[in-house]
């Protein structure tokens, strides 16, 4: 079983997530292969060779990398007949009450918007990395996280990732 997982990451937990998804296929099944693929990579990869295909990609301001969803539309058909999953990260999905594609705006919009219908999807919260972001960033992050009551304290790193909900949706991709 050949699974391949692409991944969209800004400063490293989709990534993450990514190579954990990718351990778990690997643990669960024994014969499986599984390749891990950033999406500025994936367009020089033939799709069909692979049985099972994951994409992951996480929010920044709001949005998702503005090359995923045409390379998205762009394998829509190839996408639409294979097992197939969708995850997305973002600071927002740290409340218990925006972390399913169905109460996490940014992912429900996304998922309306694109031609391909994932076989399953998922919502995780990323982490926050007060330290190693530039100034802008650092600032504006800080300053959505004021206006969510989230943390403000820009000494902080914090991984707000639920592991065991990764966990799981990597065993319901083998499972399917």
């Amino acid at each position: 079983m050949k699974t391949l997982i692409i991944y969209s990451s800004t400063d490293g937990q989709t990534h993450k997530i990514a190579e954990a998804i990718a351990t778990a296929i690997q643990t669960n099944m024994q014969s499986a292969v599984v390749a891990l693929l950033p999406l500025a990579q994936a367009e020089s990869q033939d799709l069909a060779q692979y049985d099972k295909i994951m994409i992951g990609a996480s929010i920044r301001y709001g949005h998702f990398n503005k090359a995923l969803e045409p390379y998205i539309n762009r394998h829509a058909d190839l996408l639409n007949s294979k097992m197939t999953a969708f995850y997305a990260v973002n600071l927002t999905a740290r409340k218990a009450d925006k972390n399913t594609p169905q109460t996490n705006v940014y992912t429900r919009k996304f998922l309306q918007r694109i031609q391909w219908r994932p076989t399953q999807s998922a919502v995780f919260a990323g982490a926050l990395r007060y330290p190693r972001y530039g100034f802008f960033d650092r600032f504006m992050i800080r300053l959505i996280m004021k206006i969510t009551d989230g943390e403000t304290n820009t000494t902080k790193e914090i991984e707000y990732t639920d592991w065991q909900k990764v966990a799981a949706f990597a065993q319901a991709f083998v499972e399917s």
